[in-house]
């Protein structure tokens, strides 16, 4: 759809029960070649349908297909163009949504923990349907340090954090894995956060076990501005294994969570460190999961897991909204929550925690909650490997320390298929590209899985090049690769089909 040679963006192909209502305009507007951020620019002309503040949809003019993409990631003339446009737009009817449209969907970077849309979904075709055997490894690099960072990708570059003498931010060649430069962040023990890259103002993100939050240039790594969560914020986490979230880029503001009593998430503006709000909570420390966003109840809200369970937070200003904690535990709480509409699943781990789904609705100036089911740790819950929504379903590793793959009907709660045993063991980290689950398990063994909700279906396993201890970071798909972060080391593997 949109062609340059780094792509940028999911796209995804909706289908229609029926037909499109157009603009309530007299005429509906023009078709328009439209461009991204990063200068792609789409192949055919588009039509304005429909937009709200996170979505724009838009109707190909050659084959009247519809499709959906991320209003951030417009061009700056493209978000002027929608200023000018926003008139009174009706509903799309019965629009549906039959998958996560994988094979009509284009390749993107990964600029951010989890892929574009923190749903741990890569647009990635084109695929390996069956490994015999590990796939073929393209480059491997280390000295990276130690740390169970994740790495992201953004303009031919991987960025990724490591504890030598001190933690660093790293970035590396997406070309052959060779070191382009690394900057200082500060002290504490070996890193667990995925930094995060803006590509609209080119910098990058990075936070330390113990809340030192740094913005670099992404290009020459030379700090732009940082923060200390503790000192700034009166920053706390829920347990000692310290700060582990992934920023999130939303406009021109940079979304944090600090924890504490006065600052249990804070917006900053992106390109300066200045505070834009703070949010107070009693007794909310920083959990180890990382914020999504959401438009549930009609509010644009931040939804994050922390110590007390789940929250949704006013993006205009930072009001609290609504708090759930039934599926809380008392040691660590650090799936990213799914949310889809006005539906919220969370779950934890660690023995007492659960899994819910929740409804969020308008109440007022607030966010009323309704749990639509609770299940209790001994039915269903994740340790720390994330959870992907395709379709209704949602996949996951189940159990504390297990990693069991699972089916689970979202709206209902049932069971389809699972906890199988699996290829590996322990906690499993999970993504999903081309109708496949990627589990990757503690133990270094990588497997690959057939995403559907009829059964499981393992379609090959191997073990990672070299375990040197628990492979805990997700794995990452980008441009036909498969890249695994162990530690001091990153693999780079060859999963295209042909």
């Amino acid at each position: 759809m949109f062609r340059k040679n780094r792509p940028i963006l999911l796209i995804s192909t909706v289908c229609f029960a029926s037909l499109v209502c157009w603009l309530s305009a007299a005429e509906p507007l023009e078709f328009r070649f439209w461009e991204t951020k990063s200068g792609r620019r789409s192949d055919v002309k588009l039509q304005l349908v429909q937009q709200t503040d996170d979505l724009v949809t838009l109707k190909r003019e050659d084959n009247g297909k519809i499709i959906q993409i991320p209003q951030a990631n417009l061009s700056t003339a493209d978000q002027r163009y929608l200023t000018s446009a926003r008139q009174p737009l009706e509903a799309v009817a019965d629009v549906q949504v039959t998958e996560v449209a994988f094979a009509n969907a284009v390749s993107a970077d990964w600029p951010r923990w989890r892929g574009v849309n923190n749903d741990g979904l890569s647009p990635e075709t084109g695929l390996l349907s069956q490994w015999d055997g590990a796939p073929p490894v393209l480059w491997s690099t280390r000295g990276l340090g130690q740390g169970y960072s994740s790495v992201v990708f953004a303009n031919g570059r991987i960025y990724t954090m490591g504890k030598k003498e001190t933690v660093n931010l790293i970035c590396l060649s997406a070309e052959d894995g060779s070191l382009v430069w690394e900057t200082p962040v500060g002290g504490g023990s070996n890193p667990n956060c995925t930094p995060t890259v803006d590509i609209e103002s080119q910098l990058v993100y990075g936070l330390s076990h113990a809340g030192d939050f740094v913005c670099a240039d992404a290009r020459t790594g030379r700090e732009v501005w940082r923060k200390n969560f503790p000192r700034d914020f009166g920053g706390r986490m829920m347990s000692g294994w310290g700060y582990s979230e992934s920023p999130l880029i939303d406009g021109d503001r940079i979304i944090l969570t600090p924890g504490g009593d006065r600052a249990v998430m804070a917006a900053l503006n992106k390109r300066t460190g200045e505070v834009i709000w703070t949010t107070p909570m009693q007794q909310a420390s920083a959990g180890y999961a990382s914020p999504v966003i959401s438009q549930a109840g009609g509010i644009k809200q931040y939804i994050t897991l922390v110590g007390k369970g789940l929250i949704g937070v006013a993006a205009e200003n930072g009001r609290p909204l609504w708090h759930y904690d039934r599926i809380a535990n008392t040691t660590a709480n650090v799936p990213t929550p799914i949310v889809k509409g006005n539906y919220v699943f969370g779950s934890s781990g660690y023995g007492d925690g659960g899994s819910a789904l929740l409804e969020l609705s308008r109440q007022g100036r607030g966010i009323g909650v309704r749990e639509v089911y609770y299940k209790r740790n001994n039915e269903y819950q994740n340790h720390h490997g994330g959870m992907v929504l395709i379709g209704d379903h949602i996949y996951m590793g189940e159990g504390h320390n297990k990693g069991f793959p699972i089916c689970i009907n979202m709206r209902s709660g049932r069971v389809a298929w699972g906890p199988e045993r699996g290829a590996g063991s322990g906690s499993a980290a999970l993504v999903a590209a081309d109708g496949h689950l990627y589990f990757r398990y503690e133990n270094g063994v990588m497997a690959l899985v057939t995403a559907s909700p009829r059964g499981y279906e393992l379609k090959g396993s191997f073990r990672i090049k070299s375990n040197n201890g628990k492979s805990w970071a997700h794995p990452v798909i980008v441009d036909k690769k498969l890249y695994l972060r162990d530690q001091d080391e990153l693999h780079c593997y060859d999963i295209a089909s042909q």
